[in-house]
Formats: C-alpha cells, structure tokens, sequence
C-alpha cells in the first residue's frame, strides 16, 4: 500500500483579539509558535510541518529555526481558509497531493508528538473518516464552565454529537457527576474535506456557539473524536501563558527542540 503523505500545517497570526501577538509571546524564552513548531514535528505519523501566516514576524522567526513556513493571505477569517491556502502551495512546491493535512492550533504549545498520532490514528483506521478532532478530560468545574474551552459530548462511536462554550452536559438537573471533555484544536481533514468544508455555507450553531466544527455537524457530516490523556492547556490570554509556563517548566520535550 502506498504511504500516505501526512502534513502538519500550524495556522498563525498576530492579529488575536483577546491576546494580540500571542503566537510570539515567550515561554521560558521561547515563543509560543516555536513550541507548537518543536513538538509537532516530533510526530514520526508526519512527513513534514509548516506554520501557515499572514504576519512576517512569525514567518521569519520560524525561518530562523529551521522551520518550514508559508505566507498566506492577511483576508482569512477562520484556520482551515488559512490551511487550505497553505495546503494548496505546499502541494505545488512539493508536486503531489498531500493525503491528510493535520492542523495544528498555534496556541497549543503542550502538544505532544503523541497526541498528533492519536489524533491521525481514526483517520488511518477508517478511510470513511473525513475529519478528526482529539478530546481530553476537563478536570475541573472551573475549566468546565470556562468560555474559552470548547466543550463536547459524544455518541457511543465516538463521534461528536455537540460542541458548546456552556458546560455540556448540564450539571444543573441534579446529576452533578457527568463526563467533562474539551476539545483540543489538532484536527486532521483528509484533503478533499478540508476543501470542502471551506466551501460549506457558515451555519446557525456554527455562529451562535462560534466553534467551526458545529458546520460539520450541521451539514450532515460525521466529526470523529480521539481521546488523549496528555494534560494540555491552550492559550487564550496571558493567564493561560503564565499557566502553562508552570505546567511546562521540568517538560523534557523541550530538551529535544531542534535535534
């Protein structure tokens, strides 16, 4: 059978209304982008890793370490517009088709290598699977009932039912014990989908809960969840900087960068 070419595609840009210039703030001295760079490209599931931006800071700072990285337009609104753009001129630079395109939010900087397999493994298993979204357990009520994580419930094959910022399921209807998980933004498309997801008109729950993933759901289509156990934190404000620069202090991921 013919390998399949894997690529990881890290959408960035400086521009974030709750964390202008998120993507270069520093981690123990490192910026943000160039963590989520480092660990995703330690995926062996992966052929190569771009970062995909619109801003030159994070372009040539990503040049500078070695990476891979392509500028796109400064006009997208959503990552997978962005993806897709980058997708499209790494394809012509490489002359194939890629197979799968894992994108990687940039504001993700505990991802593990692992977490990216566990993410494409549905993928690999399942040719039927167009779209994949890695899950982890919120541990607690206040992360739960925090806006800036997404929330999901699934159905008994694992695949997303519902996405919301509210905590979901309810914890108000006297049952208080109820399975808490997030979203966690690494989600492999097969190629053609994430084509054709940008092609689907936006969708009512797709605006009111303002999760992406909701289109997907709305239009018929199956979003299929991966779970991982790795503790992970995206980056939403400098509180969750400070955070996660705690949490990752004694990481040994970060002694391999750049090898």
């Amino acid at each position: 059978m013919k390998k399949k070419c894997i690529v990881a595609i890290i959408p960035a840009r400086m521009a974030s209304s709750r964390f202008p210039g998120k993507p270069m703030a520093k981690i123990h001295g490192i910026p943000m982008i160039g963590h989520v760079y480092f660990r995703s490209k330690m995926c062996p599931f992966l052929n190569e890793t771009y970062v995909a931006t619109c801003d030159r800071e994070i372009f040539d700072y990503i040049i500078s370490i070695g990476g891979k990285a392509v500028m796109t337009a400064d006009t997208h609104e959503r990552c997978s517009d962005r993806t897709a753009e980058a997708m499209l001129k790494i394809e012509s630079e490489m002359g194939r088709e890629v197979d799968i395109v894992v994108m990687v939010q940039g504001d993700e900087p505990m991802v593990t290598p692992e977490m990216v397999e566990q993410s494409v493994a549905p993928m690999l298993k399942d040719s039927s699977t167009q779209v994949v979204n890695l899950m982890a357990r919120i541990k607690t009520v206040e992360e739960f009932e925090d806006p800036n994580e997404v929330k999901v419930v699934i159905d008994p094959q694992s695949n997303a039912i519902y996405f919301s910022r509210e905590p979901i399921p309810s914890r108000k209807k006297g049952k208080t014990d109820v399975p808490m998980m997030k979203q966690v933004c690494i989600i492999p498309f097969k190629r053609e989908f994430l084509l054709k997801f940008n092609e689907l008109d936006p969708t009512p729950l797709e605006i009111i809960e303002s999760v992406d993933m909701m289109r997907v759901i709305e239009h018929g289509y199956k979003v299929k969840m991966a779970f991982s156990d790795t503790e992970t934190h995206s980056v939403d404000t400098a509180e969750d900087l400070a955070k996660v620069e705690k949490l990752i202090k004694n990481d040994s991921l970060i002694r391999q960068y750049a090898k």
